[in-house]
């Protein structure tokens, strides 16, 4: 089947799904797919946004109404609690929109806020401000990826398929080392 067809069926789907995790590889490639035509941008950044979002605010609930017995689970999460409760009475602003960014806090970061004493409103003002900055950067660095590619390889419709391979197997290959260097 052609890998361009199956982006243009699922690929919004799935930049929804990923994005509702963790994301970043995965919308880095859709902003890739979208410089090839597969996908529209906007409409990427816009699902991406929604996604992202909506996936923080269901881990900023699971901290706020199971924090407890979501820190037992994972005690090396637990014993950076105390740390991430000052940063984040001190910083919320900032802690908000910046979890979105840091390396392995994408789902822990929102489950820690919602353990913390900030208000629920608040949360989702400075996450829904962090997701309209984190979709439209991480797209586009995707996008101007291929830009970048298309000008030194050329017209990448003849290797198109072996590219998108290629990312696809650099971007399992990210999460499969991000998964096996977190702790246990």
């Amino acid at each position: 089947m052609d890998p361009g067809a199956l982006i243009a069926q699922y690929g919004y789907l799935a930049v929804a799904v990923g994005c509702l995790l963790e994301g970043e590889t995965l919308l880095a490639l859709a902003g890739f797919a979208a410089h090839s035509g597969h996908l529209g941008l906007p409409q990427v950044i816009v699902i991406a946004a929604v996604a992202g979002f909506a996936g923080d605010q269901f881990f900023f609930w699971l901290g706020r109404r199971h924090g407890g017995e979501v820190l037992r689970r994972w005690p090396s999460v637990a014993a950076q609690a105390g740390r991430v409760h000052a940063l984040i009475e001190r910083y919320h602003e900032w802690v908000i929109v910046g979890v979105r960014f840091a390396y392995g806090l994408r789902i822990a970061g929102p489950i820690l806020i919602g353990t913390s004493a900030v208000p629920a409103w608040r949360f989702a003002l400075f996450n829904a401000i962090g997701a309209a900055i984190w979709a439209p950067l991480i797209a586009l660095s995707g996008w101007f990826l291929g830009h970048m590619v298309e000008t030194l390889l050329g017209d990448l419709r003849r290797i198109e398929h072996w590219l998108l391979l290629a990312l696809a197997c650099l971007g399992v290959a990210v999460w499969w080392w991000r998964r096996r260097r977190e702790p246990r």
